[in-house]
């Protein structure tokens, strides 16, 4: 994702320094040279915002001086919304992925409840616990290099996608060939 930002919007030209938050001692020099600024964090979803909030208390060790930080991230799901507001973080997005617009997740209306249920229950047949993705948030987003771990398995299928297969299988969940 922050490739693409970095070269759609020439972010290397115009002196924004691009640092990947796994290099602390890195980041730890720039911000103590710069002393005040933006931290923008990039990332292509969020869904509960556990993730993120887990990569900012580390990152946020290196950081000196006096910083705004910010999230631009293309889809987010309400569920990371309360999560980032008691973090403090303000975040930019294209979408945010309702509860209502995600047609397994228990408060949609968008299916009636007798197939709301049957697909309910496919996916949680395949895993009883993720069935419905991470945190059970039946994600219905699919982005251009991956599926997120909060799509539910019925669409994503399962790890090796050995007892069902999805049409959007994420990366990590493809048999490894060899």
């Amino acid at each position: 994702m922050l490739n693409l930002l970095r070269d759609a919007a020439g972010l290397e030209r115009s002196g924004c320094h691009l640092i990947d938050g796994h290099n602390g001692i890195l980041l730890n020099k720039v911000t103590n040279e710069l002393a005040e600024g933006a931290v923008v964090y990039v990332d292509d979803f969020a869904g509960t915002g556990m993730q993120f909030c887990k990569t900012r208390k580390f990152v946020a060790q290196s950081i000196v001086g006096n910083f705004s930080e910010f999230l631009l991230v293309p889809c987010l799901c309400e569920e990371a919304i309360h999560r980032l507001g008691r973090e403090g973080i303000d975040f930019y997005t294209g979408m945010v992925h309702t509860r209502a617009e995600r047609p397994l997740h228990e408060n949609s209306p968008i299916l009636d409840q007798e197939t709301k249920d049957r697909f309910r229950q496919m996916s949680l047949g395949i895993h009883s616990r993720v069935g419905l993705g991470f945190s059970g948030l039946a994600t219905m987003v699919v982005l251009y290099r991956n599926a997120p771990n909060t799509t539910p398995l019925i669409i994503r299928g399962n790890l090796d996608q050995k007892n069902f297969v999805g049409i959007f299988p994420r990366t990590t969940d493809l048999p490894i060939a060899g």
